[in-house]
């Protein structure tokens, strides 16, 4: 694409730090929304005993996030970026108001109506969760990794927050009526308040940054067509007949390799993200709710025990900021991928013969673990490709992510297997069934 003469590499990339700080706030933008229905799970575990709500919603979230992710990876590079982020924005600000909405309509009482209202909206949080998961990580890949450090490091704040915040409002509204309630209003009125901040800087603040002008031009150089609508808005007039004359005429500068072979190229990287996320789904927040037992906290025990997590997850995300502290040996990840198995059957003892002070830490580790190989896994992946290519690397990348969490919130059941309660529950279900039915009347 020809640019003007102003989008020539500056001397001075300019509004790095600025850049820094608006990737993170859209980190926390594109899950803070996810967090705080976890977050308040108890309040729903409250209205929806039966339900199961920290599984069902997680079950009903990824389906959603991961057959849209599918559909956006494959035609990556003919869906407009900016246009794609701005509607994931907008539609995480929209659902989660009519979460509150329901809640107020429906006076919150619980009903199997007002359960697939919520349901639905969540699909909504599903879908737009990959428009800017992918949207963004592909658009970052092409800039500097410590972008995507700050994105990444974002989505765990989003949780540390929303952690914080539920134990706030545990210990303000637990003496008072409906505590729950109204503190899991206060938590979706915040992210309502916070899509629309994430809405605007993304609009019309961090488009215009010197420094993300000059790698979306040196991408738009390059062949990539997804930043068109951005390098616009950020007021560089782009012309695609003059593409081939800003390359030195050679159009095999605008070659790139095709998604099927980018992802041969970096399968371990995929795979590594697919397992880090698959196990820590398996876990968290579904067991940590209903498989972990009855402590000292009391109710406080499964939210301790997510703050815990969450906060793992957002310490360990800046380790690899430190040159020394990162990891970027492929092997070396893989390994410590498959060493991080061994949590299971430490997960599995813990809870059924472990105190709360193994848990916590065994929790902490997940946490940390997860941050870290992850980060470590989206910074080394993109490097040494064009922009093009990085842009379908980054979608690629969190496709394999969204499928590991997708699989994930699966496992995440096979935990009721060892509930005795459950088994009882399911046996005499099927029972009654078969008391009922006419094969056993004629028998």
């Amino acid at each position: 694409m020809a640019v003007d003469d102003s989008s020539q590499t500056p001397t001075r990339l300019e509004g790095k730090f600025g850049a820094n700080i608006i990737c993170w706030i859209l980190g926390i933008g594109s899950l803070i929304c996810w967090n705080s229905l976890t977050s308040i799970d108890d309040y729903y575990y409250d209205v929806f005993p039966d339900y199961h709500p920290s599984r069902v919603l997680t079950c009903v979230y990824q389906p959603f996030a991961f057959g849209s992710m599918a559909f956006l990876a494959y035609n990556e590079s003919k869906i407009d970026t900016r246009k794609r982020n701005i509607v994931g924005y907008i539609m995480f600000f929209f659902a989660t108001f009519a979460l509150i909405l329901l809640d107020l309509a429906t006076y919150g009482k619980g009903s199997i109506g007002s359960y697939l209202g919520i349901c639905l909206f969540v699909a909504t949080f599903g879908i737009a969760d990959a428009l800017i998961q992918g949207g963004m990580i592909g658009d970052l890949a092409l800039m500097c990794p410590e972008f995507i450090q700050s994105f990444l490091a974002g989505m765990a704040a989003s949780g540390v927050i929303t952690s914080g915040l539920r134990l706030l409002t545990e210990a303000i509204f637990n003496n008072y009526e409906n505590g729950l309630r109204k503190g899991a209003l206060l938590f979706l009125s915040i992210s309502t308040l916070f899509e629309f901040l994430c809405i605007f800087l993304y609009a019309f603040i961090f488009t215009k940054l010197p420094i993300v002008k000059h790698y979306r031009t040196k991408a738009a150089l390059e062949g990539a067509q997804t930043v068109s609508s951005d390098l616009n808005a950020a007021g560089i007039q782009t012309d695609l007949t003059l593409t081939q004359k800003l390359v030195d005429g050679d159009p095999e500068h605008l070659d790139r390799l095709s998604n099927k072979e980018l992802l041969f190229q970096i399968f371990d990287y995929a795979l590594d993200l697919f397992l880090i996320f698959g196990l820590t789904l398996s876990i968290f927040p579904g067991f940590l709710y209903e498989n972990t037992g009855k402590h000292q906290l009391g109710s406080w025990y499964p939210l301790v025990l997510v703050a815990t997590f969450n906060f793992g997850d957002l310490v360990s995300r800046y380790i690899p900021l430190i040159n020394c502290l990162k990891l970027e040996s492929r092997k070396g990840l893989m390994i410590l991928v498959f060493l991080r198995f061994l949590l299971v059957p430490a997960f599995y003892f813990t809870a059924k013969y472990g105190d709360q002070g193994w848990m916590i830490m065994l929790v902490s580790f997940l946490g940390l673990s997860n941050g870290y190989l992850g980060v470590c896994v989206l910074m080394a992946a993109p490097k040494g490709y064009k922009g093009p290519e990085q842009n379908a690397l980054g979608n690629l990348l969190v496709l394999f992510l969204l499928g590991g969490i997708f699989l994930g919130a699966g496992l995440d059941w096979l935990w009721l297997i060892g509930n005795g309660s459950f088994l009882d529950q399911s046996a005499k279900e099927i029972v009654e069934y078969f008391a009922k039915s006419s094969y056993i009347d004629v028998l």
